[in-house]
């Protein structure tokens, strides 16, 4: 039986930095997604403004949805390889609670996989796809429109100068969500130009969202106590309190939706046993005080006890979405570019299933 709770004890940096945090202002859904948006935008630019921008080559793609929904996408290359070599391809999709994030939010993120894969001498590019928000639009918008990007990315993959049979597909929180439902529906979704793409080569997880909180009950079953949940344990956890969460959910429009736990988009934690066994290599990054953490680390889990190779590491005492305070947690960013650089890498170096192994820092 388990017990994850090791993982939720701040760590020493996180304990320095929580004092200087400061509080959401109580303001609207909307004034709230222009100020957050706009903060992770200042974020990524200072982050370009320390030696990546002169490291990659950025373009802009304009993407047609399935409804004529006119989608944002950009590449990010090695300024150093010509445009007209083939890589395989890094598709991202960004966190923010389906109602945060924007193209240019992600340019940091983007680039330093980029940057960290050319120095290691395994260059790809990265392809980043802005998808729909909430509360404009709910679900399945932003499933589809990743759906409709994948697609897009094999169907212009000269173009992108990528290579049709190496890409592989990651996200964060609930981009992860939105990563881990798209390798599914490649398998057994009901979509025929998904299944005719080559298979994804590797997953890359972070901070996922698998499974919605009304529907996480049954795995209790596999902690030592109810109580060691993460839910419970990290409710009010900084960052992405519980409430937040439902926030989240209720602004996409799935809380309480009849035959949801069923529904392998929004819940692919739920997915079967028959299901997951085909899945490609899947790389999981996990936040120790998280409510997310436990669904993360019973999803990877599952996943191994099935057959599928997973490389898990979990960041210790340090909560969701810890990775925007940069060199303010230095240990832990750290930690968390590798784990996002090198699960491309493993994934594309067809690894074999071993023992489940969780690992930390």
């Amino acid at each position: 039986m388990a017990d994850f709770t090791e993982y939720a004890r701040p760590s020493a940096d996180w304990i320095a930095l929580e004092p200087s945090l400061p509080q959401l202002p109580n303001v609207s859904v909307e004034e709230l997604k222009q100020m957050i948006n706009k903060g992770r935008e200042d974020i990524a630019a200072q982050g370009m403004s320390k030696g990546l921008s002169e490291k990659v080559q950025l373009k802009d793609y304009t993407i047609t949805a399935r409804d004529g929904f006119k989608l944002e996408a950009r590449t990010y290359r090695p300024a150093d390889v010509d445009p007209s070599e083939r890589l395989p391809i890094y598709i991202h999709l960004h966190g923010g609670g389906y109602l945060f994030g924007t193209l240019s939010s992600e340019d940091a993120i983007c680039s330093r996989i980029v940057n960290s894969r050319a120095e290691k001498g395994t260059p790809v590019v990265v392809f980043n796809i802005n998808y729909r928000h909430t509360p404009e639009y709910r679900y399945p918008t932003a499933w589809e429109d990743v759906e409709d990007a994948f697609v897009w990315v094999h169907e212009n993959v000269a173009e992108i100068g990528g290579l049709n049979d190496q890409v592989v597909v990651g996200g964060i929180s609930a981009g992860a969500q939105l990563t881990a439902s798209l390798a599914l529906a490649q398998l057994h979704g009901n979509d025929k130009r998904l299944a005719a793409c080559p298979k994804i080569r590797g997953q890359v997880l972070m901070i996922p969202c698998v499974v919605q909180s009304e529907y996480y009950v049954p795995r209790l079953d596999l902690l030592k106590s109810p109580e060691l949940s993460s839910y419970k344990q990290c409710a009010q956890a900084p960052i992405l309190p519980v409430d937040r969460i439902n926030m989240f959910m209720s602004l996409l429009g799935v809380v309480g939706v009849k035959g949801a736990e069923n529904d392998h988009r929004m819940n692919p934690g739920n997915a079967t046993a028959e299901e997951v066994k085909a899945l490609p290599p899947t790389t999981f990054g996990i936040a120790g005080n998280d409510p997310l953490r436990d669904e993360g680390l019973f999803y990877a889990k599952f996943l191994n006890d099935n057959g599928v190779p997973t490389d898990v590491h979990v960041f210790r005492g340090v909560p969701h979405g810890f990775r925007r305070f940069g060199d303010k947690l230095p240990g832990a960013s750290e930690y968390w570019d590798r784990v996002m650089s090198d699960g491309i890498a493993w994934a594309l170096s067809n690894p074999s299933v071993g023992a489940f192994e969780i690992k930390s820092d």
